[in-house]
């Protein structure tokens, strides 16, 4: 039986003013601190799940707040190593170093090797290395070496044939996770000018301007960080809220026994300050737990050192401002009936009706801001990114605002049904609110990655383009030094299998002037046979050469290949000297009409078969090998690396794809994934806290259900329906606001809207196995609170 609303309080008299009233103020706040922790082992329980849940929101804004500092750290680290823009024009110094990229792929990792000749003594020292490796020794990352001593390795330690002389440091990897080597070379300068050899002073680029963003990708880089930390505020906002049944009765108590309103708002404010300073403590301490086990995990080929982990301090500090201050407000707004009707605070009563006009202001104003942007972030566009980010913020927002009257107005039309679902449907009824806050993260994450995943469906056409090589006729291209090594390689790759047909040829390029010159073009030798392959050939004899004007460089090619003409192959440019071979073309050149190599490109220049080329120009000739694999044989790719590093290991390898991806579109898909990633963990801690605490505030009804006959199976699937329920209507309302929200971004950036189906529905398949997991983790929390021990009262 529900108590009648009493009266409204006569006016309090005008309260202390000055110190008196400061002193006040903290007394009361402290009283309610108090109340926090020492009000009995259901206080502190409470005010450490609060703290619990605080703290893991600020875990993961803390660790938000770091992530441009770890980016920016990685950034420094490899810039500083970079040896590709420090190359040296000159000749040989005392501070001059010969270096060769012999980077690798093993099992779909990247591998970044290095193989360094010091010309003198004051050759510089790669980052991270105190001492060159000798010849044969090598320089290995520690991630390297515990993959190089881990079984399965085999024929990545087949490719590097050193042994281990020491690991790099910290400062001169991009993570703690990358595989890198550093190894001691002999005779690269013979190489220099004619492969992957170079020499430098130093190492690093000068600082550069950072490479800026189109307005398409600020766009979504703004609703990634309005997306990735809406749930985390949603769910530090019904954290602080943990035992809130139990806190608005010893309230309405003390309003009651002739608290006023201000004393009973200062009282709740001091306990929900308590539980957020636990938090915020509690949120430092997991951090630091995050930031030390940063270095043990790898995400999407990101990973970082501890020490990258840094908060940036105003960012920190507004943490620390932030989490008491929403915590505070929070819990004011939720103490509105408490403070005004104290009798009211009945919870068997059936609670008023909630209003939906206020509720719908908030999705309204965020696309009243919005809609008005249309076109604005196209092109080269430009569109005000604080309009943008409160629109998303209100929209979102509008979610947690309409879910609480959406489970209400459906639960109160709901009944029949088997007695696990009546039980489910009654609590509902009696506090529906407290459901909905607990899946409000669910819905808010589930309605900003609709959106996102129509942002990057619809922009994945501009950023994600077919390459044009042709991956069923190769798909792999092995660049060696000389013929003969092309011939070796063929016969290794025979041996070493994995290999279904192979394409060897020499080229080279041709110029009219050994240096500098204005125009150049290709030539090819090979046999008639692999000649056919190239071009569309009348007839092909052993002594034949053949001139293909058509390709990207026809007026080159018109240019330099003259019939009679003295060519040189591998002309030197600067800072990339080349063997600048001389060889005097054919009389007679017929033409012939150039076929696309598996990469894409129209052959082009000069054909020539051997015995048609000189042999002293062949020191300018390099090889190409096309491979096609053999898709049954196991390791096939990696078979065919380490065959070709075992015949030169400078061959270049290249693996083919069919499409090329922007690198800004894929490090913000990365980033996105990541962030994902983490948020999805915490949407399931939370609501994994959310549910023990419900749990825990109706242990002495669960009991007494059992006691009374009720079976177990009823109970833990009545609490499955009162997840379950709240989640349904969430993802559907979710949907219709990520949709919408998705489509209005879509007509920010001029781009086709589209609905992703299958991302909406992946979507709900996520919130639904969230829901189950949590679920299967509370059951034995449940078991436990449904034992006759609940009964006992003080």
């Amino acid at each position: 039986m529900s108590a009648a609303p009493a009266s409204a309080p006569p006016a309090a008299p005008p309260g202390p003013t000055g110190p008196d009233a400061r002193q006040g103020w903290l007394r009361d706040l402290a009283m309610g601190a108090r109340f926090a922790v020492t009000g009995g082992r259901e206080s502190w329980v409470r005010t450490l799940l609060t703290g619990v849940g605080v703290g893991i929101g600020v875990t993961l804004l803390l660790l938000t707040t770091a992530i441009p500092n770890a980016l920016a750290e990685r950034s420094t680290r490899t810039d500083a190593r970079n040896d590709y823009i420090a190359a040296k024009t000159g000749g040989p110094g005392q501070n001059t170093l010969l270096l060769a990229s012999t980077d690798t792929t093993f099992r779909h990792e990247d591998v970044r090797g290095r193989l360094v000749e010091p010309e003198g003594p004051k050759a510089p020292l790669p980052p991270g290395v105190r001492a060159f490796p000798v010849p044969g020794e090598m320089l290995v990352s520690p991630a390297l070496k515990e993959l190089l001593d881990s079984g399965g390795s085999e024929r990545l330690r087949e490719r590097l044939p050193y042994r281990i002389g020491g690991t790099i440091g910290d400062e001169g990897l991009a993570g703690p996770h990358e595989l890198a080597y550093y190894a001691g070379a002999t005779g690269l300068k013979d190489r220099l000018g004619n492969g992957p050899v170079q020499r430098l002073d130093r190492f690093g680029t000068e600082e550069q301007e950072p490479e800026k963003l189109g307005p398409a990708l600020t766009l979504l880089i703004l609703i990634i960080f309005v997306v990735l930390l809406m749930p985390v505020g949603v769910f530090i906002a019904a954290a602080v809220r943990f035992g809130g049944e139990r806190r608005d009765r010893r309230l309405a108590a003390l309003r009651l026994m002739g608290a006023d309103g201000r004393t009973t708002r200062l009282i709740a404010s001091g306990e929900a300050l308590a539980g957020a300073v636990l938090g915020l403590v509690l949120g430092a301490g997991f951090f630091l737990i995050a930031r030390q086990l940063a270095s043990q995990i790898s995400l999407f080929d990101l990973s970082f050192f501890p020490q990258d982990l840094t908060p940036h301090p105003a960012l920190a500090a507004l943490v620390v401002l932030a989490v008491p201050g929403a915590a505070i407000a929070v819990t004011l707004l939720a103490l509105r009936g408490v403070v005004i009707e104290p009798l009211g605070v009945v919870r068997t009563a059936k609670p008023p009706r909630r209003r939906l006009w206020w509720r719908l202001l908030l999705p309204v104003a965020g696309l009243a801001l919005l809609l008005p942007m249309s076109g604005e972030a196209g092109g080269d566009g430009d569109f005000n990114e604080w309009v943008v980010v409160t629109g998303t913020v209100l929209l979102l927002i509008g979610v947690t605002a309409l879910l609480p009257w959406l489970v209400e107005a459906l639960v109160l039309r709901l009944g029949g049904g088997g007695l696990s679902w009546q039980l489910a449907i009654r609590r509902l009824q009696l506090s529906s609110g407290t459901a909905a806050r607990m899946v409000n993260g669910i819905a808010v994450a589930v309605a900003g990655a609709i959106a996102l995943q129509m942002m990057f469906t619809s922009l994945e056409g501009d950023y994600v383009q077919d390459s044009g090589q042709d991956t069923t006729r190769a798909q792999v291209r092995i660049d060696v030094d000389n013929s003969a090594s092309a011939r070796e390689l063929e016969r290794a790759l025979r041996a070493g299998g994995g290999v279904a047909d192979s394409l060897a040829f020499d080229t080279a390029t041709i110029a009219a002037k050994p240096r500098e010159p204005d125009a150049a073009t290709d030539i090819s030798v090979g046999s008639c046979a692999v000649l056919r392959q190239l071009a569309e050939l009348p007839s092909c004899h052993e002594g034949d050469a053949f001139l293909l004007p058509g390709g990207d460089y026809s007026e080159d090619t018109a240019e330099v290949a003259r019939p009679g003409r003295t060519v040189y192959l591998s002309p030197s440019y600067e800072g990339s000297p080349g063997a600048e071979a001389a060889w005097r073309l054919p009389a007679k050149l017929p033409t012939a009409k150039g076929l696309k190599d598996p990469l894409g490109m129209e052959t082009s220049g000069v054909l020539v078969t051997p015995s048609a080329f000189s042999e002293a120009a062949r020191k300018g000739l390099t090889a190409q090998v096309y491979v096609r694999l053999d898709k049954s044989t196991p390791d096939a790719v990696d078979r065919v690396r380490t065959s070709a590093a075992r015949v030169d290991p400078l061959a270049n390898e290249l693996t083919l794809v069919s499409e090329n991806e922007d690198r800004q579109f894929a490090a913000i898909r990365t980033g996105l994934l990541v962030g994902a990633s983490c948020v999805l963990v915490l949407i399931g801690a939370s609501l994994l806290i959310s549910q023990l605490e419900q749990l825990r505030e109706r242990r002495k009804l669960l009991s007494s259900l059992v006691a009374f006959g009720t079976r177990r199976r009823t109970l833990s699937l009545s609490v499955l329906w009162q997840t379950a329920l709240p989640v349904a209507l969430g993802v559907v309302l979710a949907s219709a606001v990520g949709i919408t929200l998705g489509a209005v971004l879509l007509k920010m950036v001029s781009a086709p809207v589209r609905v992703d189906w299958t991302g909406v529905l992946s979507m709900a398949g996520i919130a639904t196995a969230v829901v189950l997991a949590v679920t299967a983790l509370s059951m034995p929390a449940l078991l436990r609170l449904m034992r006759p021990e609940g009964l006992r009262t003080e």
